[in-house]
């Protein structure tokens, strides 16, 4: 399917941008925060849901975005991707080209992004009577 195309919402990826209690704020600084969100959104909006989240749990790699395969890309093996520390608008640019390529489970993501890969926040369950 070419990007041109009109995507159903379930063959669409899903970008979600940290903008919790360290993403996004003042705390990372030298960031056009709002232009890193804007700039996802102007360019993915034919292709990926892009939306913004409170805090994902790991602000020591803020600012954090996860790139959530379609359900075609889930299909076929792909799985949510962390990235961290996506503070260079360069980085966005290569998670645009990726996820307009198809995204997790779809296609390869630039090798830079690798740079970038992030284990998912662990919070820890609680346990019966807490």
């Amino acid at each position: 399917m070419r990007a041109t195309d009109t995507l159903l919402p379930s063959d669409r990826c899903t970008v979600t941008v940290c903008r919790g209690c360290c993403c996004g704020t003042p705390k990372i600084p030298g960031v056009d925060h709002a232009g890193q969100l804007g700039g996802l959104r102007a360019s993915l909006s034919d292709v990926a849901r892009v939306r913004a989240s409170e805090c994902l749990d790991i602000c020591e790699q803020a600012n954090v975005i996860v790139i959530q395969p379609s359900a075609t890309g889930r299909r076929a093996g792909g799985r949510p991707v962390w990235l961290g520390l996506v503070n260079d608008p360069d980085a966005c640019d290569d998670i645009t080209a990726w996820v307009r390529d198809g995204g997790p489970g779809l296609a390869g993501p630039p090798a830079v992004l690798d740079l970038y890969t992030v284990g998912p926040a662990r919070r820890p369950r609680r346990g019966a009577g807490e």
